[in-house]
């Protein structure tokens, strides 16, 4: 949707982004009134904790016990894992027991152990911020590390699920040693030590079953010692309920977040310009595993400091005035455009992929 209302008419963006932040900061503002209980922020963020972590915990006992099939634990424990991303997300912007230092802290702990195959979110909280200060551009890492801005191919669809194989890309594109080595350190120091657990574990999983595939083929079995098995049935344990929900919740979240901001074109500070709402009904299954955030991350970039459950219960008001005032809606165009906010050349260097 690229055409404006004749109530958009004459507003510059600034003065539009201003409109949709206070039509949306209104509706918030009413439905607190309406549900007082909307104003314990604090507590509603420990209880979805809670409630995640639970879930967790719960599905992959009643997985060991053989009373859910592994299919269905990896698959719950990713949307259960995806609330605790958009929990994070919050705390890093200080929602929850902002004057309480132990108690935020902890939760920032607690939603990294349900993510491992993410960044300390400590680390996350400045490149986060800084996300919302230059986001379209190339000082944009957050977005960058997730293949915002890259054309699609091999590459980008290598590196939009798994965050080691985007460094290791990165690192090999690198033209000199010293940015090489510069992207290693980098890369160690932000996914130590629970990300490289993680994606350790997925590579050993996939490259044991792998072997043992290729040698059926080849009619014949590979006769691994008694630990490697011990070892590898703790790894397979770990891939269904902790480490396959994750690697799945990550590919749907940056498959989304990364195609619904723009990229390279975007004048810097203007919002109208950063991201389009991206909810048609073939990416629900990704959606499921990410909260819905192809449809509501948007919002949060115009009204930064509401929480994401409140955001779920403003989007129908804050699609209305946001279409009004023009910003676009599944706009599929930026799937061939590598994210720029508008048609560039196949020459053009912007097309390139981005730097480091």
């Amino acid at each position: 949707m690229h055409d404006t209302s004749a109530s958009a008419a004459g507003l510059n963006a600034q003065q539009r982004s201003a409109h949709i932040r206070a039509v949306v900061s209104a509706h918030g503002a009413v439905l607190r009134e309406r549900y007082p209980v909307l104003r314990h922020q604090d507590a509603i963020g420990a209880g979805i904790l809670c409630f995640a972590l639970i879930g967790m915990i719960g599905s992959a006992a009643l997985y060991l016990g053989g009373y859910l099939a592994w299919w269905a634990c990896l698959l719950l424990n990713a949307f259960l894992a995806s609330l605790t991303h958009e929990l994070e997300h919050d705390l890093i912007h200080s929602m929850y027991f902002r004057k309480q230092r132990v108690s935020h802290n902890l939760m920032l702990a607690l939603v990294w152990l349900a993510r491992p195959s993410t960044i300390n979110p400590w680390i996350r909280r400045h490149l986060h911020l800084n996300h919302h200060k230059v986001s379209g551009t190339e000082a944009d890492m957050e977005e960058r590390a997730i293949t915002n801005g890259e054309p699609w191919g091999l590459a980008r669809l290598l590196m939009v699920g798994d965050n080691v194989m985007s460094s290791l890309i990165r690192m090999l594109r690198a033209k000199t040693w010293t940015h090489k080595f510069s992207i290693l350190k980098r890369t160690l120091r932000v996914y130590a030590p629970l990300a490289l657990l993680n994606w350790g574990a997925w590579y050993v999983f996939l490259g044991f079953h792998a072997a043992n595939g290729i040698a059926g083929l080849m009619g014949s079995s590979i006769d691994w010692s008694a630990n490697t098995l011990a070892v590898m049935h703790v790894i397979d344990v770990a891939v269904v309920v902790l480490v396959g929900p994750n690697v799945l919740r990550t590919f749907c979240l940056h498959f989304v977040s990364s195609n619904m901001h723009y990229y390279g074109d975007v004048e810097m500070g203007n919002v109208m310009q950063q991201t389009q709402v991206l909810n048609p009904w073939w990416m629900w299954p990704m959606q499921a595993f990410c909260f819905n955030f192809g449809s509501t991350h948007g919002i949060h970039h115009f009204v930064v400091k509401e929480p994401f459950y409140i955001r779920q219960m403003t989007a129908p008001v804050a699609h209305k005035v946001m279409a009004e005032m023009g910003v676009r809606f599944n706009d599929f165009g930026t799937f061939g455009r590598a994210n720029r906010f508008e048609r560039v050349a196949e020459n053009d260097p912007v097309l390139k992929p981005a730097r480091g």
